[in-house]
């Protein structure tokens, strides 16, 4: 989830102001953290907390009904109780009525919030099965329009196949099979890219930018310099680059310091929680020459 929350904050100052390169400073006193780092924090605690009081006797209770409608209620309490303490961080305008709704209900949109904040699951899930439930109940209590489903459910994937070891070019074949065709390069749509927040010209486009990186830095680069929604494009970027690279101490570092305290307690409670269940990213990624 940090590689989302580094993304988010690297392109926070490039989002209406885009920068088509890749040299520039990471991190400056312009950046902040916006809904994208606001939201995959409260779906984090939205997991944890269903953690802790489901009925985990059944090997396969992530599929149950029970944990399906808690996670789905509290997905919606603890993205609106943390996001009310933020209006100003950015959200759409549609998203920004549902957070302080008396009666949130999904409004059919395939926006690309649907994906910038839905990495958590991709650490999580033990299986595809439980990427997949987990990824449509999450996203659908906003984004309940198939495209917005879809673009979840694909950065789901890159992350947990990324997490469990698998190649870019097997991830590259997954995604483009079942969710999207990634015939293009980053250098041949820069120059004509546009500012778009549909997860259909937002999602393709950011598994890109990792698929073509080299490491955790150059894929948020990469992605910033694409143009376009940047915080957003750099955060779906960055969840699934963590996932396969890891994180750079120092960008971790650098990173945490534009977090709040009650942001930073959500966080080390989740690194906690990957830790305990030894799915930290740590245990996935080694160097061993996977291209």
């Amino acid at each position: 989830m940090l590689g989302a929350i580094v993304g988010d904050i690297v392109g926070s100052r490039f989002e209406f102001n885009n920068h088509r390169s890749k040299a520039f400073e990471l991190f400056t006193d312009e950046c902040f953290a916006t809904d994208d780092s606001i939201m995959s924090l409260a779906v984090a605690k939205a997991i944890m907390e269903t953690e802790k009081v489901v009925d985990k006797s059944r090997e396969d209770y992530r599929l149950s009904m029970c944990y399906d409608r808690l996670l789905r209620e509290l997905t919606v309490k603890y993205m609106q109780q943390i996001g009310r303490n933020y209006p100003n961080c950015g959200y759409g305008g549609m998203f920004g009525r549902w957070i302080f709704s008396a009666n949130p209900r999904p409004y059919n949109s395939f926006g690309n919030g649907a994906a910038m904040r839905i990495g958590p699951v991709g650490f999580t899930a033990r299986n595809e099965l439980e990427a997949i439930s987990l990824s449509k109940t999450i996203t659908s209590v906003t984004h309940d329009h198939p495209e917005g489903i879809k673009g979840a459910e694909a950065t789901t994937i890159a992350i947990f196949l990324a997490c469990q070891g698998f190649s870019k070019r097997d991830i590259r074949v997954r995604i483009s099979r079942d969710y999207y065709s990634l015939d293009f390069t980053i250098d041949e749509i820069r120059p004509s890219y546009d500012f778009n927040e549909t997860c259909q010209e937002t999602v393709p486009q950011a598994i890109q930018c990792f698929l073509e990186s080299d490491s955790f830095e150059d894929a948020v680069r990469t992605a910033v310099s694409l143009g376009g929604d940047s915080d957003t494009i750099a955060a779906i970027t960055g969840a699934i680059a963590e996932a396969y690279y890891s994180i750079p101490y120092d960008i971790r570092t650098k990173a945490l310091h534009y977090l709040d305290k009650e942001l930073l307690a959500i966080f080390f409670e989740w690194e906690a929680l990957l830790k305990h269940k030894k799915l930290s990213i740590a245990r996935f990624r080694f160097d061993r020459g996977r291209g």
